[in-house]
């Protein structure tokens, strides 16, 4: 059996040459992190993003570039807002953290401390950041980290992550706060965002647990999560904590998939690069050679959900439709079976997927010939 170092290069080796002769790779950052967690299946993003392949590159050179991304008009407002939550040493970050989350007397303004965590590089930054985090701990205050920097292991390389804040409450437990621009209505903001900001900051809690490990005792990293946004259609701050614990255990299990990418790549047909520098031709086949798990939810997390979307559908995969459809539909696994399944001419009549599908299709023969009986056309048939 080889050495676990031995082993360690030469996956790294045979990752590089995924990616290209002399092509960096792209460093994972917790958006990244949060999108593997949220389709955990994918084996296609599983091997692309351990090897550091710039998915965007590698879209247009698909010919199928995505819109993934922030508008820059989207990006000037979410600062200015960040900078409003965390005006005069964050005080109303911080009485919204102990009015949710505790941890503490109420913090008063002016006596909080915010730790300057400048340092050389990433690097430096998060060794900073892990100093300032003990420090913290140890002084029984209130301590807000603006922007700290955090190492998360990855398949044996460190990821570089930093939050938009972390907060230390004076028992010692550590809160990751996110602060988002879109708004909270009445209390409540978009599901589906809610849940994307609560995956990345699964991630952040991930890499502080890391953190935490290396101190005795190792403090609290709260499993609730500070999320930050406008209240209703104004600029002023609410908040709302989220419980990310199973978020945590979705991210931890897609982590350990990372480390088997080696798995993946030995099952590639030989030569198999996607260097971004190769013709279209190829780079199809070879992304084409590992498989897929697209959904519609793909389309705000992935580089390349424009280029699987279109494969899906050419293809007939129900997945296309959604993962609450593709989950009733059973063992219906593409467009064509359902549609036999639905005129009879396929499936088990005995399955439930079936039997729906047999049953939603006599409802709308009904109403269509009902609605072709009240028509004058249909009415003039019917005289006849």
């Amino acid at each position: 059996m080889p050495a676990p170092q031995r082993r360690g290069t030469a996956l790294r080796q045979r990752l590089a040459e995924l990616r290209g002769p002399d092509v960096p790779a792209q460093p994972l950052d917790a958006r990244a992190l949060a999108a593997l967690a949220a389709n955990p299946g994918c084996r296609r993003r599983s091997l692309l993003d351990g090897a550091g392949v710039d998915k965007s590159a590698l879209a247009r050179s698909l010919g199928a570039p995505s819109g993934f991304g922030q508008s820059q008009f989207a990006f000037m407002r979410g600062n200015a807002f960040e900078a409003k939550v965390k005006a005069d040493g964050g005080a109303e970050l911080l009485r919204l953290t102990h009015r949710l989350l505790g941890g503490g007397p109420e913090p008063v303004p002016g006596e909080s401390a915010v730790p300057d965590l400048a340092a050389a590089g990433p690097e430096g930054r998060s060794a900073r950041t892990a100093l300032a985090l003990r420090e913290a701990t140890a002084s029984g205050g209130w301590t807000l980290l603006d922007h700290p920097m955090l190492a998360l292991d990855v398949a044996g390389t460190p990821a570089f992550l930093e939050p938009d804040a972390v907060v230390v409450h004076p028992d010692g437990g550590w809160t990751v706060v996110e602060i988002k621009s879109f708004p909270m209505i009445d209390g409540s903001a978009d599901a589906a965002k809610v849940g994307a900001a609560a995956r990345q900051a699964a991630v952040y809690a991930l890499a502080l647990e890391q953190v935490a490990a290396h101190l005795d005792p190792a403090p609290g990293i709260r499993h609730h999560v500070l999320l930050v946004c406008p209240k209703d259609f104004s600029n002023l701050p609410t908040a709302s904590a989220i419980d990310v614990r199973k978020q945590l255990s979705v991210t931890r299990r897609q982590l350990a998939r990372l480390t088997r990418v080696e798995d993946i790549a030995a099952g590639l047909p030989e030569g198999t690069t996607f260097d971004v520098r190769r013709p279209a031709a190829e780079l199809t086949a070879a992304v084409e050679a590992v498989p897929a798990t697209y959904a519609p939810e793909c389309l705000s997390a992935c580089e390349l959900a424009f280029h699987c979307r279109t494969r899906a559908r050419a293809e007939g995969e129900v997945t296309a439709l959604g993962r609450s459809i593709r989950g009733e539909l059973g063992g219906l696994t593409s467009i064509d079976d359902v549609l036999a399944a639905a005129r009879g001419a396929a499936g088990d009549p005995d399955d439930p997927a079936v039997a729906a599908l047999r049953r939603a299709a006599e409802l709308r023969a009904e109403a269509l010939t009902g609605a072709g009986a009240h028509s004058p056309a249909g009415e003039a048939a019917a005289c006849h």
